[in-house]
């Protein structure tokens, strides 16, 4: 007799065991981080950008001496230096240096600016810059501006992107292009990620045979063992395949020892002999090698779930149907997966209308595939068992428990998968 617990019951179940306060973690190149999680906070230890840069092709110049200007009466400029790219002018106005040599000298009072190009670093002095179509060149060193600036104008002074000592990204965060992109802005080449969990995956059954192999009757191929594997790469793990394991109590207990022990699993997938048949092994190896939580979860399909613990690695005992196999990972396995990564699962969803209805009167919440198109979902219908359901599922709806059902034309949630 299966001991049920409602999704919700579950969620608390792994929680209670599984969630984590300490993580393990690597320093891997920080080009390599994307899709990882990220372990420690990064702070920043500079100013980004590290000097005022101008952000078009223009003038550098006293937003003052502009005030006025217009294309019948412009402000008449004198061009003292050119900003050349990845170069620094440290001159005064009015002072050469051997550094920086000015090409002619000039006082301070005959309205100086410096040209500079997108990126460039604006000299000490200038407080916003003039873009070229603005101005008109007069001869080699004098320019008029037809149009006046406010101080700041084109202008990304130094720290307005990122601060000395500001928190940019915080721990727990899956790093994304973006993020990479200002890790390489503060100088990490390295960071620290957590470790991937490593999910070992057994398949039993005794009608199961490799996937490279032509089955005969009364046998099938390891579906499961290929599609979890799949499923623990997407969300953050790394699979560790145990093959295919007979309907027989004692391989079952050697396997799985040999997964807990030998290559230090993190998290073990058993996929098959979760119900309650007499050939269903999966629960009493479980409960013989540590403590069984819970066997049995009030949805539709994946009422055989299992879930124990043994030597504090949580084991699931999953159905051996595909589709529900598929939904118990998408829904509890991943919260474990979460709890090792320190990380909450952000599911995206949609509003779709249904465009028939479903009845459902099981007395436990109904997981149902769909597919979306335009806006209506559409219930993919067979059995758990059939395979090529798999294909055209985008999501699923939940019909909530003691629910009779759902008319068409019902606005529902739709998750994606």
């Amino acid at each position: 007799m299966l001991n049920v617990l409602t999704p919700t019951e579950v969620i608390d179940v792994i929680n209670k065991h599984f969630t984590k306060t300490t993580f393990q973690y690597e320093k891997i190149f920080t080009v390599n981080s994307v899709g990882r999680i990220l372990h420690t906070d990064i702070i920043s230890n500079e100013d980004v950008p590290g000097f005022d840069r101008s952000t078009v092709d223009g003038y550098a110049v006293r937003a003052s001496d502009t005030f006025g200007s217009s294309e019948s009466i412009p402000a008449v400029m004198t061009v003292t230096h050119e900003i050349l790219m990845g170069k620094i002018i440290t001159t005064s106005l009015n002072k050469e240096t051997d550094e920086n040599p000015a090409n002619i000298t000039i006082d301070e009072n005959n309205n100086p600016c410096v040209a500079i190009s997108t990126g460039g670093a604006v000299p000490e002095g200038f407080d916003a810059v003039v873009m070229v179509e603005h101005t008109e060149s007069y001869s080699d060193n004098m320019i008029g501006i037809s149009k006046p600036v406010a101080p700041g104008n084109n202008i990304i002074f130094k720290g307005d992107d990122v601060s000395k000592g500001d928190l940019v990204l915080k721990a727990g965060a899956e790093l994304t292009v973006h993020d990479v992109g200002v890790l390489a802005a503060l100088g990490f080449e390295y960071i620290n990620v957590r470790k991937k969990p490593r999910i070992g995956i057994i398949s039993t059954g005794d009608e199961l045979v490799n996937i490279t192999d032509t089955p005969s009757d009364g046998e099938v191929r390891d579906v499961n063992g290929c599609m979890l594997a799949a499923a623990a790469k997407k969300y953050g793990g790394i699979e560790v395949s145990y093959g295919i394991v007979r309907d027989d109590e004692e391989s079952l207990i050697n396997v799985l020892k040999n997964c807990i022990k030998n290559l230090d699993c993190d998290i073990i997938l058993i996929s098959g002999g979760s119900s309650a048949g007499d050939k269903d092994k999966t629960a009493k190896v479980i409960e013989s090698l540590g403590e069984l939580l819970f066997h049995g979860i009030a949805i539709k399909p994946g009422k055989p779930t299992i879930l124990g613990i043994v030597n504090e690695k949580p084991v699931f005992g999953l159905p051996g149907h595909p589709v529900a196999a598929y939904m118990v990972f998408e829904l509890f396995v991943r919260e474990v997966i979460s709890c090792y990564l320190g990380t909450t699962i952000k599911r995206k969803t949609t509003i779709a209308k249904l465009n028939e209805a479903i009845s459902a009167n099981h007395g436990r919440e109904e997981i149902v595939p769909v597919k979306l198109v335009n806006g209506v979902a559409i219930p993919i219908k067979g059995k758990s068992g059939l395979i090529s359901k798999l294909i055209d599922i985008n999501g699923y709806i939940i019909i909530p428990r003691n629910c009779e059902g759902l008319s068409k034309g019902t606005e529902v949630e739709l998750v994606y998968v």
